[in-house]
């Protein structure tokens, strides 16, 4: 009886999931020549090709989708033996995009927790913008990403809901009637920006931004003296969190600017990944961040117990 030995598997998986050879020699540690070694053998083991080579990039063939779909069952399967024979537990690294200063202390905060009830994960954060993340998470470089975008988000989330976005003024801001909005924004990229541009674009009203900058602290502080308006998500200032961070800052309940277009907020998940650790991680950060003040403002487009979502 013929036997398939799943590092073969493993290799191959790897290479679908990390869309290159390269990287998955990396995540291996073997190099990129044994990596096509192993390709080579598991395809004259099963008989066929399993990768198209007419095709641009890594590309499965009919037989090679079907071979994939049985590995991961299988590689998942001798994991979870492994794990339960082993004393000691090994250590999983979840790899977590957030944007820039979004949500950071909750974020920790579920993280901390998380690692109370599973001590074999350690985590590794970084943040920019959601574009970038979405390019690393679709490349096998991230594992989960959350991200804020302006409009439906193209790719399916774990979880899916929207936000309210609202003005943030002090009592330093003072705006000139007959003059363009000050503005006050992390620039072009920042969906905060754009629901600024977009609602006083359509309202026919004239701004300038007046500072910007990367950091969100650095934006509050400019805000706080007094160079203009800014734009943040309700939640983020009702939590108490902002209340005792931003005390100089309020949201602008009747301010004489125009309604503020809804947020998409979502949570992804790397296709392909060890789904059980990213689903629970994505659940309890759902629960954290999906404003407490939203009634049916959006729906997680899985419940908390779903599985199988694919990014």
């Amino acid at each position: 009886m013929l036997n398939i030995p799943t590092d073969l598997l493993r290799t191959l998986v790897a290479v679908v999931e990390l869309r290159s050879f390269t990287r998955a020699a990396v995540m291996l540690g073997v190099t990129q020549p044994a990596v096509s070694a192993q390709i080579k053998r598991l395809q004259f083991l099963l008989g066929g090709e399993l990768l198209d080579k007419s095709a641009p990039g890594v590309t499965l063939t009919p037989r090679g989708e079907v071979v994939v779909e049985y590995a991961r069952r299988l590689l998942s399967i001798n994991d979870q033996i492994l794990h339960l024979a082993s004393s000691r537990p090994s250590s999983q690294m979840l790899r977590i995009g957030i944007p820039a200063d979004f949500a950071g202390a909750r974020i920790a905060s579920v993280l901390a927790k998380f690692h109370i009830r599973r001590p074999d994960v350690r985590f590794n954060v970084r943040s920019g913008q959601l574009d970038d993340l979405m390019r690393e998470l679709r490349g096998g470089d991230l594992d989960v990403v959350v991200g804020i975008v302006v409009s439906q988000p193209a790719y399916e989330p774990r979880h899916f809901w929207t936000e309210e976005a609202v003005w943030i003024r002090s009592e330093a801001t003072n705006i000139d009637p007959k003059g363009p909005i000050p503005l006050v924004s992390r620039g072009e990229g920042c969906p905060y920006h754009q629901a600024a541009v977009s609602a006083l674009y359509q309202a026919g009203r004239d701004f300038e931004f007046v500072f910007t900058a990367p950091s969100l602290v650095a934006l509050q502080t400019a805000v706080a003296v007094g160079f203009g308006t800014m734009v943040l998500i309700r939640s983020m200032m009702d939590l108490g969190y902002a209340r005792n961070v931003w005390t100089e800052l309020q949201i602008w309940e009747d301010a004489p600017l125009p309604k503020l277009p809804q947020l998409y907020c979502g949570i992804y998940l790397r296709e392909g990944a060890n789904r059980e650790a990213l689903e629970q991680l994505a659940d309890d950060i759902a629960v954290v961040l999906r404003s407490p003040t939203a009634e049916g403002q959006g729906e997680s487009r899985a419940s908390l117990s779903s599985t199988g979502f694919v990014v």
